[in-house]
């Protein structure tokens, strides 16, 4: 266990690196002068005097490594710089957004639930009937509609016509609804089919067989050993889609006017906010290299014949 946790470090500290210097790079690649944004000179005549001082007091004049390296010495003493925009700090303003986003993304989760594991497991135990086929064509719908198109939709009806839900800000759970069932329905199709699959893979397993042999129950069969059989390959897609999954939260964020890091750091890309962007990035990597460590970890748990290779490889 020693060994696995060294590792984990070792891999998350290179990561950190790699992700910090990536996006530091891009970012300064990018169109767009934070310098020309910050003194608004669309609205406010200034020389070009004024803009070189500026650029070299914010340190835009020297090369992009030693940026880089103020940058993450910066880092290492927990200090992420204030916004170009704002002046705040970058980290109390991404503390400020993350439980918003948090809400969603475990209120999407939620909604994820309710519709793959009913709709996958039914598809498995009843393949080829009728309700495989509505799972099914379902499934495939989900996929094909975009999910800001979704949200118009929902807007226009609960919101609008309806005016049972509110279609914007962040009201307590009732404004979570429409953003949360935007997000989960354009998430669960890709994992209704994937359980389908897996789930049908692990019924025609040896192990079925044998508990039906001892006389389980089916229910017993289908819970305590096909379905815990079946779930790694669903996890291994989560951690691996969770990307895609912070990206629709942004989307959606920006669609309810939802007050969430997704819309803060759109607001800071206009805005040419360098330090808020590159604080949202690193954030959102480490919240993506946990998730997937967290999966790695519950192998150990869902598939024993991990801790036996692990003990024969001394680890």
């Amino acid at each position: 266990m020693g060994r696995i946790l060294i590792r984990k470090f070792l891999e998350t500290l290179g990561f950190v690196l790699f992700i910090t210097f990536i996006s530091f790079l891009f970012i300064r690649m990018a169109p767009g002068d934070p310098v020309l944004t910050i003194l608004n000179v669309d609205e406010l005549s200034v020389s070009q005097e004024q803009v070189e001082a500026l650029r070299e007091e914010m340190g835009f004049h020297q090369p992009l490594l030693v940026q880089y390296g103020q940058w993450l010495l910066n880092f290492v003493r927990l200090d992420f710089g204030q916004s170009y925009a704002t002046g705040q700090p970058v980290m109390k303003m991404i503390m400020g957004g993350l439980p918003a986003t948090l809400e969603l993304t475990a209120g999407a989760l939620v909604i994820m639930l309710l519709i793959a594991i009913p709709l996958g497991s039914l598809s498995a135990l009843y393949r080829n009937s009728w309700i495989d086929h509505v799972s099914r064509l379902l499934s495939i719908m989900g996929a094909a509609i975009p999910s800001f198109w979704l949200g118009l939709i929902l807007i226009d009806l609960f919101g609008v016509r309806l005016g049972w839900l509110p279609t914007m800000g962040r009201d307590g759970w009732i404004s979570l609804l429409l953003p949360s069932l935007t997000l989960g329905l354009a998430i669960s199709s890709v994992y209704v089919r994937l359980l389908r699959s897996s789930l049908l893979d692990s019924l025609g397993q040896e192990f079925v067989r044998a508990a039906r042999a001892r006389g389980y129950s089916e229910a017993r069969i289908f819970w305590v050993h096909a379905l815990r059989h079946s779930l790694p390959p669903v996890i291994t897609v989560f951690g691996v889609s969770l990307g895609s999954l912070i990206g629709g939260v942004v989307v959606v964020e920006v669609l309810f006017a939802y007050p969430g890091i997704g819309k803060l750091v759109v607001d800071s890309i206009r805005q040419r906010d360098y330090p808020l962007i590159q604080g949202y990035i690193l954030v959102m990597a480490a919240l993506v290299f946990v998730v997937n460590t967290l999966v790695d970890l519950s192998y150990r748990y869902l598939n024993p014949e991990m801790k036996l290779k692990e003990r024969k490889a001394g680890w």
